[in-house]
């Protein structure tokens, strides 16, 4: 009898340590505070941008265009999440945050980290190459407190402007993500401020480099949404909006899903892009 007990207890433990983790995970920039939005001004979106996340049930999510105030309502309504990053001009509250959220109750983190797109990565608030403006990546190793497995989660916002910035930019974070994921499942999110036909974004898919990454997109078995990202509060026609945010993957994760969700909740713009959803499995 003894003997069936510990050959069943085996077997349960084997296919509770080998069962799939299912994730469903954002990338949103929520467009910072800007007055000049007027109507589409954050004091008004800032309610749906909350509800958005609860309504996509997101156990993960990178957001870009963060501001202090921002961060701030963003936590107060979002109180199951716990936020990770800095502000991007002074490596503290200042300038825009790539703050990741994730839920409490589903994670554990257990390392957590920034470093600034720039020749100085370690060096807050540096412009790198040719950019505009200071560009920050935060990233994390999370537990997942049930399967107790692990994975690595980085977020970014590459450089409007700088051509040269976005190319660089992208090569230190797949070489920073190889190297502080110590070989775990890396999940990718940003907005890249490059189209999928571009080099940067053949960089990020380019399978000669070790340290390559898939497009949740390009391998999900169901997809949805309209085909670009950018809609400028709906001021761009469908049919000319430009897609540049991404969740990027390690090539071992399934993707379930992947789609661009409607610009509109509750007749309000959520923000000046539109969120990209993946549901995912490692």
């Amino acid at each position: 009898m003894k003997k069936i007990f510990y050959l069943s207890l085996l077997v349960f433990c084997f296919t509770a340590c080998n069962k799939p983790v299912d994730l469903k995970v954002l990338s949103f920039n929520i467009r910072l505070d800007a007055a000049v939005d007027s109507l589409n001004n954050w004091q008004y979106r800032k309610d749906v941008a909350a509800k958005i996340v609860v309504n996509e049930n997101a156990d993960i999510f990178g957001t870009q265009e963060v501001l202090m105030n921002q961060l701030k309502d963003l936590k107060e309504r979002l109180p199951e999440y716990s936020a990770i990053g800095v502000g991007r001009t002074d490596g503290k509250e200042k300038g825009e945050y790539c703050a990741v959220f994730y839920k409490k109750n589903r994670f554990k983190e257990v390392e957590s980290g920034n470093f600034w797109l720039s020749e100085t990565p370690d060096v807050p608030g540096v412009k790198g190459w040719d950019a505009a403006c200071e560009r920050v990546a935060t990233w994390a190793i999370l537990e997942d407190i049930d399967s107790k497995k692990q994975l690595f989660f980085i977020n970014t916002h590459l450089d409007h402007m700088g051509q040269v910035a976005r190319q660089e930019g992208v090569t230190l974070l797949l070489e920073k993500a190889a190297t502080y994921s110590k070989g775990l499942p890396v999940i990718m999110t940003g907005d890249f401020n490059a189209e999928p036909e571009s080099d940067v974004i053949k960089h990020v898919l380019d399978t000669s480099n070790p340290n390559y990454l898939v497009h949740t997109k390009d391998i999900a078995e169901t997809k949805s949404g309209e085909k670009g990202t950018f809609h400028n509060y709906g001021r761009i026609p469908v049919e000319k909006r430009v897609f540049i945010d991404y969740i990027f993957v390690s090539p071992s994760i399934k993707v379930k899903s992947h789609s661009v969700v409607p610009e509109k909740l509750d007749d309000v713009y959520i923000s000046d892009h539109a969120i990209v959803s993946a549901e995912i499995s490692f």
